[in-house]
């Protein structure tokens, strides 16, 4: 049965593989990412006239997409910390004092997280999770978790929403529209830069890892088993250039509905083959694209899904003013 290249090998394979940026330099390669960026400028300019579908029920999921963030967050900290890995199930905690104490960093936010107590302080234990990550890990490993930024910054700004102790205890309030605005450009510039980074750090600048992968997987081919006499490196070529598109999609957020339907194909495939690990590493990617598609559905954010940069005043000045307390709370 063909099966899509969108599995993440480095969280499968172990080997280690030098950077080849020679080989995303290729004229072929500039092309095919020359016209991911071109098909993504379409993309914007058609929206301009058939901007998406107004589809009353998912709209009126927008509320509660704090809590559906919050909870895609909780559940794959868990089961990443399950697995015994932090942050993706190519990072291997040891057992020691660092491993524990990185642990607990994301236990911490993942409790804070699945219950909504205090859970703009839990998400930002999760962005510094990724700084204190790099020591142990390196950057490029972690960088490549940089959706998961995206979800954290969401909560950050948007807050802890509906069914969370912070909204029953009056120390979070609706977010405004131009908070949810902040809030997911925020989290569609982090999942189309994750799946960008993908792209180079598997594919475009390691073709040698992703030979090794499909060598190891044949039927992951899916050129070949439609019919086409492609290499498995023209085939990674092509993949990678795909995910950059995707990415930019993301990035863009015009017709968000369209494009996540579309992406999430591949991305839910992918679970019949990995089972767990890819469950609980795409959480994050599954979560940006519910809230794509549910503020897509609604006529009114799907402006703010579509905006390249929503900030009127510095993003600093937005997240501290969405760190201050309510009124209600300071009544309390």
């Amino acid at each position: 049965m063909p099966t899509p290249p969108f599995a993440h090998e480095t969280w499968f394979d172990e080997s280690r593989f030098p950077v080849d940026w020679g080989f995303a330099g290729e004229t072929l390669t500039l092309v095919l990412l020359a016209a991911a960026v071109a098909l993504t400028l379409a993309v914007r300019l058609i929206s301009n006239y058939f901007p998406g579908v107004d589809v009353g029920w998912l709209a009126r999921c927008a509320p509660f997409m704090p809590f559906a963030m919050r909870l895609h967050l909780a559940v794959s900290l868990i089961g990443l910390l399950s697995l015994g890995v932090y942050l993706s199930p190519a990072m291997d905690l040891e057992a020691n004092a660092t491993g524990i104490l990185l642990g607990a960093v994301m236990a911490v936010a993942a409790i804070g997280l699945a219950t909504g107590y205090y859970a703009r302080w839990a998400a930002a234990l999760l962005l510094a999770a990724g700084p204190l990550g790099m020591g142990e890990f390196g950057f490029w490993a972690v960088a490549q978790r940089i959706d998961l930024v995206g979800l954290a910054v969401f909560v950050l700004i948007a807050g802890a929403g509906r069914w969370s102790a912070d909204h029953e205890l009056g120390r979070t309030a609706e977010p405004s529209l131009d908070a949810q605005a902040q809030a997911v450009w925020a989290l569609k510039v982090c999942a189309g830069l994750a799946l960008i980074v993908v792209a180079f750090a598997e594919k475009l600048a390691m073709p040698d890892l992703a030979l090794s992968f499909l060598a190891e997987h044949p039927d992951f081919n899916v050129a070949q088993q439609v019919g086409l006499a492609w290499s498995d490196l023209e085939f990674a070529r092509a993949a990678g250039a795909i995910e950059v598109l995707f990415g930019l999609l993301l990035i863009s957020g015009r017709l968000p509905q369209a494009i996540v339907l579309i992406a999430g194909i591949p991305f839910n495939a992918t679970l019949w083959f990995f089972g767990t690990s890819e469950l609980v590493g795409h959480l994050p990617v599954y979560g940006a694209m519910l809230v794509l598609l549910v503020y897509g559905s609604d006529p009114q954010l799907r402006g703010a899904v579509g905006t390249l940069w929503p900030f009127g005043r510095r993003p600093v000045d937005a997240v501290r003013s969405a760190l201050a307390p309510t009124p209600a709370a300071e009544a309390r």
